[in-house]
């Protein structure tokens, strides 16, 4: 199966979810997005390693690093392989000795790992043409806008037709707000499942 490699692009703090982020993967050089909903402990994982900050005591990320760096198995790569239900999944690729050992994890927890050891993420292309954001070429100016209730996704799903829809999609990328995109890509993907 295809995959494509993906760069941390950035994370940001999630309006509607409390203590939650976005964090934004993008394919190496294209301008699709992959804006993914992390809980505040994953987030702050990946912060901490992406600066280069060293706490006082091993978060468990580290810990399993250095569980594994002692026992002798590296990970390899990270594969988010499968997108359901707007769930990402993801697997471990790991090696010891000569064996390849593949293990289901969290995408959020994948990508803290694969920082530590310096793995490459990728993801499958399905995963990419399933739940990837493709960003437009020119740069539009913000407009500030209050965000979107939960109630508020409900009636767009009803209210507006699927053309419609992918205008808010638009709007919402071009204002670079990602967890929104994502949420109204969902609502555009159950709205097509129905037609078929």
């Amino acid at each position: 199966m295809e995959k494509l490699k993906l760069e941390i692009i950035g994370m940001s703090y999630s309006q509607s979810q409390t203590g939650a982020y976005a964090l934004i993967l993008g394919v190496v050089g294209e301008k699709t997005r992959l804006p993914i909903i992390i809980g505040g402990f994953e987030a702050q994982a990946i912060a901490i390693e992406l600066e280069k900050m060293k706490p006082s005591r091993p978060l468990t990320h580290d810990l399993f690093k250095r569980f594994a760096d002692e026992v002798g198995v590296t990970v390899t790569e990270v594969i988010i392989n499968k997108f359901e239900d707007g769930i990402f999944y993801s697997l471990l690729v790991c090696r010891k000795d000569d064996e390849t050992i593949f293990i289901d994890s969290r995408t959020s927890d994948a990508v803290a790992l694969a920082l530590r050891f310096g793995a490459p993420i990728y993801a499958n292309k399905v995963v990419i043409d399933e739940a990837g954001i493709e960003m437009e070429e020119e740069s539009i100016e913000k407009e500030t806008s209050d965000p979107i209730e939960e109630e508020d996704y409900d009636l767009m799903e009803d209210a507006l037709t699927i053309s419609e829809l992918e205008e808010v999609l638009k709007k919402a990328i071009e204002e670079e707000d990602y967890e929104e995109a994502s949420k109204i890509r969902d609502i555009i993907k159950r709205r097509k499942e129905e037609l078929l």
